[in-house]
């Protein structure tokens, strides 16, 4: 393979491509999902997080949070008024230092202390708080001080918001849009229209042509889907892990779309196939649309190895120690579905020869 063929290939694919209407339905479909979600469940240009605080020894930390314009600030002088302000959803979190609670972040221990959690509120709300909270803290102690936040949820806390629990659905559908249905349609019209054949008279080799549709999926079902997580409020906490996930999950729908590509003779067998397929891909999300199902069975479909980790990081403020199993899980997913993908290529370029 060259690079310098593949990138010329690349810009081709961009060039035609854009004209596809799969390129500009993996676009639009997603964009507008989202905000159709996002106007139904009034998190359109949502407010601010906003945060109870219960000051019992005057720390430090009250001044900094209230200086901070990411926040709205509201102080409780005693611990029912507070409790009774998560539980109405007046504060999407009450924190509660306790009298010791600057000696103890000073003294290089563990800091603990009590969130009160709505039940209703925004996951992306908690995890801005959460997430701030232990910054300050370690900011406080000018070292990568221990934080333990013991959160108790107060009100109805079944009652997840549907904006978070259609958020993994978007996002899957977006990888899987530009990074499956693209490379596939591609070679497909490829195919149909006798082109492929005539690529490989020339210099270009299948290994090249492969890869520059593989390459087009990737870039688009990442843009698209750092544009959704950015546009739900959901990129905030760990942007390098999420663009990882991003890549990763986008090389796994690439794959699948190369091996179908190469493999289905025509556009109507490649859609029902992704009608009966998407069983399989979607089948993760339902755990997420309705928590009373077990989250064991979503371990059983490859793409819950994708959106897991986007879910934790981006909703549960979630770190890498918990998501690594499930990277690691999803890396190996992905190089069996690489062989297969040489296998095929190796298969193809035979024939074409």
């Amino acid at each position: 393979m060259s690079i310098k063929r593949i990138s010329v290939l690349l810009g081709k694919e961009f060039l035609h491509g854009s004209r596809n209407y799969i390129f500009i339905f993996a676009i639009v479909a997603p964009l507008l999902i989202s905000l159709i979600v996002s106007l139904i469940f009034g998190t359109f240009l949502t407010e601010k997080p906003r945060l109870g605080v219960l000051d019992v020894g005057s720390s430090q930390l009250v001044p900094m949070i209230q200086e901070l314009d990411s926040l709205t600030t509201k102080e409780y002088s005693n611990i029912t008024e507070i409790q009774d302000a998560v539980k109405t959803g007046a504060v999407d979190v009450g924190i509660v230092f306790p009298a010791d609670s600057d000696s103890s972040i000073q003294d290089d221990g563990v800091t603990e202390l009590t969130a009160y959690v709505w039940g209703e509120s925004l996951a992306k709300n908690r995890t801005i708080i959460t997430v701030t909270i232990t910054n300050l803290v370690r900011e406080l102690a000018g070292q990568e001080s221990p934080v333990n936040i013991e959160t108790i949820t107060l009100g109805d806390e079944a009652s997840v918001p549907w904006n978070d629990r259609l958020l993994p659905f978007i996002v899957l559908m977006t990888v899987f849009l530009g990074g499956l249905l693209l490379p596939a349609t591609s070679l497909i019209n490829e195919k149909t229209r006798k082109t492929l054949s005539a690529l490989v008279v020339t210099p270009t080799t299948i290994g090249d042509i492969f890869a520059a549709k593989g390459l087009m999926g990737i870039i688009l079902s990442l843009f698209m889907g750092i544009l959704i997580l950015v546009i739900n409020q959901a990129f905030g906490a760990e942007p390098l892990l999420l663009t990882l996930m991003l890549v990763l999950g986008g090389i796994m729908a690439v794959e699948i779309g190369l091996l179908l590509g190469i493999s289905v003779k025509d556009f109507t067998t490649l859609f029902t196939i992704w009608k009966m397929g998407g069983i399989i891909l979607f089948a993760p999300v339902f755990i997420y649309l309705f928590p009373q199902i077990p989250a064991w069975i979503g371990r059983i479909f490859p793409t819950y190895y994708i959106i897991q980790p986007i879910v934790d990081l981006s909703q549960r403020g979630g770190s890498w120690p918990d998501i690594a199993v499930n990277v690691f899980i999803l890396i190996g997913l992905n190089l069996i579905l690489l062989g297969l993908v040489l296998f095929v290529l190796k298969r193809t370029r035979q024939m074409v020869a």
